[in-house]
């Protein structure tokens, strides 16, 4: 209470932050939970209605949506795992070994962030044409084990937050470069990886154009299947809604689960700090 005393008015900018973007998420429940008719009605409903697990049972009768779920986790977990592990130990070689050649191969992977996804699609889709990979998983997986942010971000981040002295010293008690990186390196980049889990989760979760590309209609991913769902000469915004309420659920459970060690993480160095 004396802190809000104090800063009135910048509690008063969090809430209204807050409010604004929990309302769109708020909105798309409402509009799930009540029928296409709803929406003309003035005021438009604000409180929950009693069709939500009728509307859900009719996304997963219009459009293979468990199956495309199902997709999505095994694209994004697999994704993520891949690129939070590999950005980490290239982020450790980056920021703490000394090699020929670090900072040209650093440069070169900063500045593949700047060619747009755009520019790689036609090449990329060909490639995938003489792998025989086309309407597969392994298409949309494949491409983004790695990228160039996940190594630049923790190369920044484990520049600073290890100490090279304690990296000396492990060596000193004996420890290789493998056994370093595991009992070391991987312990201090925790907060740091739970941060590139989450984007690289959300980003992977959220795909739409590649996937929509080199994948069948059949077998969708998640974004793929909820623009089937918005599709056809008379739009059904409340089958659309209840389909985006459903797709970020998942989001929302990563989230928590992760901000929580992202929370853990900060505490336990401000306490050794």
């Amino acid at each position: 209470m004396r802190a809000l005393r104090k800063h009135p008015l910048t509690y008063l900018t969090l809430v209204a932050v807050a409010f604004f973007s929990a309302f769109p998420v708020y909105w798309s429940v409402i509009v799930a939970s009540h029928d296409n008719a709803a929406l003309a009605e003035m005021p438009p409903p604000l409180l929950p209605g009693g069709n939500f697990l009728a509307n859900v049972s009719r996304v997963f009768d219009t459009t293979p949506f468990a199956l495309a779920l199902v997709n999505s986790f095994v694209v994004a977990g697999t994704i993520t795992v891949s690129v939070t592990f590999f950005s980490t130990l290239a982020g450790f070689a980056f920021a703490k070994l000394r090699f020929r050649g670090r900072n040209a191969l650093l440069l070169l992977t900063v500045v593949t962030m700047m060619v747009p996804t755009q520019l790689g699609i036609i090449p990329l889709y060909m490639l995938m044409i003489k792998l025989e990979w086309t309407g597969k998983l392994y298409a949309v997986i494949v491409p983004a084990l790695v990228n160039a942010f996940g190594v630049f971000f923790m190369t920044q981040y484990l520049s600073r937050a290890l100490p090279t002295e304690l990296l000396e010293a492990g060596r000193i008690d004996g420890c290789g470069t493998w056994r370093l990186f595991r009992h070391i390196v991987v312990p201090a980049a925790r907060p740091a990886a739970a941060v590139l889990g989450m984007l690289t989760f959300m980003t992977a979760w959220n795909d739409y154009f590649w996937p929509l590309v080199v994948l069948t209609p059949d077998d969708p991913t998640v974004q793929v299947a909820l623009s089937q769902l918005a599709s056809g000469y008379v739009r059904d915004f409340t089958l659309g809604l209840t389909g985006t309420a459903v797709a970020t659920l998942p989001l929302v459970l990563i989230f928590v689960l992760l901000g929580k060690q992202i929370i853990g993480g900060i505490m336990q160095g401000a306490v050794k700090g």
